[in-house]
């Protein structure tokens, strides 16, 4: 049974890899025994976790790209097919909240900033899409090939002012489920398509919107412990029994799914 969940001999790409969330996802498919590949744009960070990693024993390399230009991701299939010659999973882990597409207390809900909504979405999906389409070609290649994308409870009720967050991931959902249908249609069981959609997890981007700087809850973070039945934030480490389950050999007939890791926070009424 513990052979399913391996990942030996797989090449791993991580989008995000040099986030709070990616850091987590690029340890546990180390640990794992998969060649992992780091894509971000912080290389500072991303050579500090593949040193990390090398220590450990573990094959790793860092890349840096913007998973928005397409020639920086080509580049990178280039140079992880020249040093491993195949591809079997894909993270889309980068992508975020965009500040311009927040909608405050008391703004105008008739005049919301388009850019910005465009702009959460080239971020949140269309960061997804384009490794997808640029890594797909050596996916397909694979015996079981794995695309997991990160949705959000944002994508399965309503979160106020996060308007283009909200709607981009919930792209995402939509997307998962497309893509799944027509790989398996072109390539029957080869690539499976699944997504995450994690709870709140402590991140860069949103600690200042939940915590305040001793340590106790803002009130959107109040509000946030409130409907989640196990009244506490995820911690990333968390996600990362699905993620492998995702990626491996034990969820070989499983696709389209969009898997809530959330402490029951998208199935609670509050009542």
């Amino acid at each position: 049974m513990l052979k399913l969940f391996s990942l030996a001999n797989k090449v791993i790409i991580i989008t995000g890899a040099t986030g709070v969330l990616g850091e987590a996802f690029v340890n546990a498919v180390a640990a794992m025994d998969a060649k992992v590949v780091l894509i971000g744009r912080n290389e500072d960070v991303g050579n500090e976790r593949v040193g990390n990693l090398a220590q450990q024993g573990k094959q790793a390399m860092f890349i840096k790209a913007d998973v928005l230009y397409k020639e920086d991701l080509l580049k990178a299939k280039e140079i992880i097919l020249n040093k491993w010659q195949r591809i079997d999973g894909l993270v889309n882990a980068a992508g975020g909240n965009v500040p311009e597409g927040i909608i405050m207390p008391g703004a105008d809900i008739f005049d919301i900033n388009m850019d910005g909504m465009r702009k959460a979405f080239d971020l949140n999906l269309f960061g997804s899409m384009l490794p997808v389409s640029v890594f797909g070609d050596a996916l397909k290649d694979s015996e079981n090939a794995s695309i997991v994308n990160i949705s959000s409870m944002a994508s399965q009720t309503t979160l106020t002012r996060v308007l283009g967050y909200s709607m981009a991931k919930a792209a995402i959902d939509n997307y998962t489920r497309w893509m799944s249908v027509e790989a398996a249609n072109r390539y029957g069981d080869t690539i499976r398509v699944n997504a995450i959609a994690p709870g709140f997890f402590l991140t860069h981007q949103n600690k200042n919107l939940l915590t305040k700087e001793d340590g106790s809850y803002t009130e959107r973070g109040e509000n946030v412990i409130r409907n989640t039945p196990f009244k506490r934030f995820g911690k990333p480490e968390e996600l990362c029994g699905t993620l492998i389950w995702l990626l491996s050999d034990a969820s070989k007939f499983v696709t389209g799914e969009v898997v809530c890791i959330d402490g029951g926070f998208h199935i609670n009424s509050g009542v």
